[in-house]
């Protein structure tokens, strides 16, 4: 495989366009990307968060991160080393009003990046953490009469479920989650439901559907509703941001809902054999983190933004085995061939690729191509210590937890 095959971005030939909702192309009142502000950051000693605060830093803007240091994704509840010592730092639970209430204060925009996502089926958690942190925001901002000049808030792409896709006839179609029963046969693809003719055939997905198949998936709709439906109803400029799967340094090494970038690289890292589920042809939609980044800020100064929700993706589509390739070629595995290893994870979506128009029509694009993120993300890796049994024990915690299950002989 040959880098150039995903060296620059553009839509997957099987992709369908779908046109995004209309957007006004002068900005009412454009705030200057100089103007100083100071911005509070929840979950902003995480991946997203920290760089986020990064930028907005460099643009000039004063940073204030709350911050839970949760386990495991922060060891030990230890702020990380990579955080400026120049941003003010207020650790806590987004959920505790008081903290809430004094870390919004003199604040003039805010982004709600801290989230709950796991395979434990605590669902009162999701909910709690991601949907009712978003609305206490809300309802310390209006009690308050806090001047807030704009709230961002993290979605994700888990809110589309399995996507749009299309049967043989081109009527569209919402899939549900695939049965157990199908999966353990070894029966990857979407079947056609009753009333649609097969083969189904995966789409490229706009911000007009909305069909979680997980808790963590409903509680970002959930989430998304809460900030854009009470943003307009309060004239709180918002925007809800969809992230694909973002990839890039500071990942953590150990949260185990972190993705394809961290197992493959943990693995060739390690000098084992990487777990390649399924049949390795899954489709999914990777996105540099610096490609978020610049989304983030975009949408801050950008007044079309306002009381929208837009897709953040790689606009690429690449298979799990390419991707493993990939990593491999990066880590310098000579002769690597993909293997499936006769498992599966229950829950886990066939098919996946956000549509980005309506934010290219912002003037963003994803420009940083999936080689970038794992280069990145190896450096990142080779400077960290007592990696020894992570790996082993993320898939010793889904195995106990039934999310991995074995293909049926």
């Amino acid at each position: 495989m040959s880098r150039e095959k995903f060296g620059s971005a553009g839509a997957s030939p099987s992709r369908k366009t779908i046109s995004p909702l209309a957007l006004n192309n002068t900005p009412k009142h454009p705030k200057h990307p100089n103007e100083n502000m100071r911005i509070l950051i929840t979950g902003g000693a995480g991946f997203i968060g920290s760089h986020t605060a990064d930028a907005l830093f460099a643009a000039g803007h004063q940073i204030r991160i709350l911050d839970s240091l949760e386990q495991p994704v922060h060891p030990n509840s230890q702020k990380p080393s990579y955080l400026n010592p120049e941003f003010e730092f207020i650790q806590g639970d987004v959920r505790d009003e008081k903290l809430m209430t004094t870390a919004l204060q003199g604040c003039d925009a805010v982004y709600h990046l801290a989230a709950f996502q796991d395979y434990l089926p605590t669902f009162s958690k999701f909910f709690d953490v991601n949907a009712t942190s978003t609305a206490l925001i809300y309802e310390i901002i209006v009690r308050d009469r806090l001047p807030v000049k704009k709230v961002i808030v993290a979605s994700s792409q888990a809110t589309l479920g399995e996507g749009l896709y299309h049967d043989a006839n081109g009527r569209p179609l919402l899939p549900d989650i695939r049965p157990d029963s199908q999966l353990s046969r070894g029966k990857w693809e979407i079947e056609a439901p009753k009333g649609f003719f097969g083969p189904v055939k995966w789409q490229a997905t706009n911000e007009t559907v909305a069909n979680p198949q997980n808790q963590y998936g409903i509680s970002k709709i959930t989430e998304e509703k809460i900030a854009l439906h009470l943003g307009r109803r309060y004239e709180i400029p918002s925007v809800a941001m969809r992230y694909s799967i973002v990839q890039g340094p500071r990942q953590s090494f150990y949260n185990a809902y972190s993705g394809a970038c961290r197992i493959f690289c943990l693995s060739f890292h390690q000098g084992v054999e990487p777990a390649i589920y399924e049949d390795g042809q899954q489709v999914r939609d990777f996105v540099n983190i610096q490609d978020v980044v610049a989304a983030n800020c975009l949408v801050l100064n950008d007044d079309r933004a306002n009381y929208e929700m837009f897709h953040v993706g790689g606009n690429r589509a690449i298979t799990v085995s390419e991707f493993a390739s990939a990593v491999a070629e990066v880590f310098g595995v000579k002769g690597y061939v993909p293997k499936p290893c006769g498992r599966y994870r229950f829950g886990d979506t066939r098919h996946i690729f956000s549509d980005v128009s309506k934010l290219q029509a912002l003037g963003w694009d994803a420009t940083r191509t999936v080689y970038q993120s794992i280069e990145a993300y190896r450096e990142w890796l080779s400077q960290a210590v007592d990696l020894g049994e992570i790996l082993a024990f993320s898939n010793r915690q889904m195995a106990k937890m039934n999310v991995v299950r074995e293909v049926a002989e």
